[in-house]
């Protein structure tokens, strides 16, 4: 058989086979990542909703949302060992159906409770309780989460905690392969001109990723949680009452069935696939499993690099991002973990790496707080509803973020830049970034009146257990609040006094009566369902706009930071100082810091939801406090940032000073002798 019936044979073979396509892997990878970052990002979407369901406190919530990462960091130092000694499709599909399976338990806490209970003004078929304010009848409508503190319901929180806790480290185990082999599969076996074009392309989905978690987020919080167990027509609360539990639920059903099918196909990829073929030959750079740990942020400056391979200076910088591969394949396994803590702490005690690394655990820190909690931060500040709050990061936040990136990179392309000008990039970039944020702090609403709890009368009462409403003996956890018509807030109709109710045909409130709380002595005041309203919202447009302005300035200072990195380490260290660099990353500021916002948020609680004897959500927060802690940890972080990034470019712009007077020092000698020379010439000639 000739060599070319043989090449007809092989792109025959390959035509009828997805599965030796390297494109075909390329669209399933990115279809996998898509549906990955839709399970882990989806949580951060639903938190504030979940803290309401289960009476969970900030803290709690934050330490929940980043427990993925504990078992993500347990397990990926071993993914720059194992390199391709693996089947690494299966590897990935074994990961993507852990991730599956943790999807699925998140969701499972719905379905091991009983339906979500809240106070109520209309008895319904399910609970004959009502909040009204009814003398005689004393503790008859005791706050239905009282009369439900049971051994059985006290144990049920437990569990559910138990089975979230379990499937963010599942999730986080999971995703260990996911990222790191799949780029290291498709660098291996596409072509040199096609591999960045490829990774470039599971980069962008990186980014897009939790932006489409939290559109997915706004369209599951539509719903009612229990949607599932009661018909509409019993439901008698909207998307826009303080009582509302969306379906958080349902989101992860969804990412999680679309990860397990996307997991199919990996089991059908060959362990090794025919390399496509090369249209052009070029340097382009391989990123194997050893230097994956932040493939796709490595290879973003290739990606932006665009065709052009004629400078030499570019050229040399790119060929170092090549780890060595062959000599890590070589290492055992006890000689990789020896070598580790050594390489370490060679790379710890280089000054311009150490200070990098610190200036992005700083960025790291600040990105999981605000991912976290800026959904709750936006539905407290301004009275938004969490679909609402979840759309507006989707669509604008998150976008302006990928925005800064590209900005970064696309500077990095334009412009052929030394170390000093990309650290004085970083440094202009934090720093315009500081000034936009600083205004935040004073862009938000004032603390609502609330009777006894904010706000009190000029006799000093407003609690919920004073004159006008002591007939009714109101139980202090009760929470069905509503607007008076003297503008403040009450936390049920028993602690206004409201002793009726006007309903609308559809048997939803319109108002509530005979509010002894309200109006004039001796008359009757009338009170509407709901809470007054921030009454600021000519603050919230101003507010997105310069907060997604400091995103895309803080973003900018990403591509030129790792380019930092790649730059300043010796050529043999690259591959485990960018491992080190997102394992001190995980470790100083992914686990941490949402745990850190969510402390800080706590701190700001005026009023706390009492279960069994327990403190649960908050139901009230001092707004001006809340926006000053959580506001103020996103500015501190930031100057961290910016001081770092400052003192790398006194560090790089010393040394250049350094490096040219070395060699104006060396060349001296050189023009003397050429002087010299010079000189004599002319007596030789004579």
């Amino acid at each position: 058989m000739t060599r070319s019936s043989q090449g007809d044979v092989a792109r025959n073979a390959l035509c009828r086979s997805p599965f030796l396509s390297v494109k075909f892997f390329v669209f399933c990878h990115g279809l996998l990542q898509l549906s990955q970052l839709l399970v882990s990002g989806y949580l951060k979407s639903s938190i504030s909703t979940i803290e309401r369901r289960y009476g969970l406190s900030s803290q709690t919530s934050g330490l929940l949302a980043s427990f993925n990462e504990v078992g993500n960091t347990l397990l990926i130092v071993f993914v720059s060992y194992l390199g391709s000694r693996v089947h690494r499709p299966r590897l990935i599909g074994c990961g993507a159906l852990l991730v599956s399976l943790a999807g699925f338990l998140m969701a499972l806490p719905h379905f091991l409770t009983g339906p979500y209970e809240y106070d109520r003004s209309v008895a319904s078929t399910s609970s004959n309780t009502t909040d009204l304010c009814q003398p005689g009848a004393p503790g008859a409508w005791a706050n239905l989460s009282d009369a439900s503190c049971t051994p059985h319901a006290s144990r049920e929180n437990h569990e559910v905690l138990l089975v979230m806790f379990v499937a963010q480290a599942l999730l986080g185990i999971g995703g260990v392969p996911i990222q790191p082999f799949g780029i290291s599969y498709i660098d291996d076996f596409a072509s040199e001109r096609n591999s960045p074009l490829y990774l470039g392309i599971l980069f962008s989905l990186t980014v897009v990723g939790p932006g489409v978690a939290f559109m997915l987020g706004s369209a599951m919080l539509r719903f009612y949680v229990d949607v599932d167990k009661v018909s509409s027509a019993e439901v008698q609360l909207t998307n826009k009452d303080p009582r509302w539990v969306g379906a958080w639920w349902l989101g992860f059903l969804v990412a999680a069935s679309l990860v397990a099918l996307c997991a199919l196909p990996y089991f059908f990829f060959p362990r090794e696939m025919p390399k496509e073929e090369s249209v052009e030959t070029g340097g382009s750079p391989t990123c194997l499993a050893s230097s994956a740990w932040g493939c796709s942020d490595l290879l973003l400056a290739e990606v932006l690099r665009g065709k052009d391979r004629g400078s030499k200076k570019r050229e040399n910088m790119l060929s170092q991002l090549r780890p060595r591969s062959q000599h890590t394949e070589s290492l055992s396994l006890a000689e990789f973990i020896r070598r580790f803590p050594v390489v370490l702490l060679r790379n710890l005690r280089h000054p311009v790496y150490l200070l990098v690394v610190l200036a992005q655990v700083n960025i790291s820190a600040m990105v999981a707080g605000l991912a976290t909690f800026m959904g709750k931060f936006l539905e407290r500040q301004f009275s938004l509803t969490a679909s609402l709050a979840n759309m507006i990061i989707g669509a604008v936040n998150i976008p302006g973020a990928m925005v800064g990136i590209v900005v970064g990179g696309a500077i990095l392309k334009r412009f052929q830049v030394s170390l000093r000008q990309c650290s004085a990039l970083c440094v202009l970039g934090m720093l315009l970034c500081l000034l936009t944020a600083f205004p935040l702090l004073f862009l938000g609403c004032p603390t609502q009146k609330v009777a006894g709890v904010t706000h009190w009368d000029s006799s000093g009462s407003g609690h919920p257990a004073t004159a006008c409403n002591a007939r009714c003996r109101c139980p202090e956890s009760g929470f069905n609040p509503v607007c008076g018509s003297d503008g403040v807030e009450y936390t049920s109709p028993c602690s206004a006094g409201c002793s009726s109710v006007a309903l609308r045909p559809d048997s939803s409130v319109l108002n509530y009566t005979g509010c002894s709380c309200l109006g004039a002595p001796g008359a009757a005041g009338v009170a509407r369902p709901g809470t007054c309203g921030a009454g600021c919202s000519h603050l919230f447009v101003p507010f997105v706009v310069l907060s997604c302005l400091a995103g895309i300035l803080a973003s900018t200072s990403h591509t030129p930071s790792f380019m930092l990195i790649l730059r300043s380490i010796q050529p043999e260290d690259k591959s485990f100082a960018v491992g080190i660099q997102f394992m001190l990353l995980r470790v100083l500021a992914w686990m941490p810091g949402p745990v850190l916002y969510g402390s800080a948020i706590d701190t700001s609680c005026v009023l706390w939801e009492r279960r069994c004897e327990r403190r649960a959500a908050c139901r009230y927060y001092d707004n001006t406090l809340f926006r000053h802690r959580y506001l103020g940890l996103q500015f501190f972080f930031e100057v961290g940032a910016f001081l770092c990034f400052g003192a790398v470019y006194l560090i790089l712009r010393k040394q250049e000073r350094e490096a040219s007077q070395a060699e104006e020092t060396k060349a001296e000698p050189e023009k003397e002798k050429l002087a010299g020379r010079s000189t004599k010439s002319p007596e030789s000639k004579v």
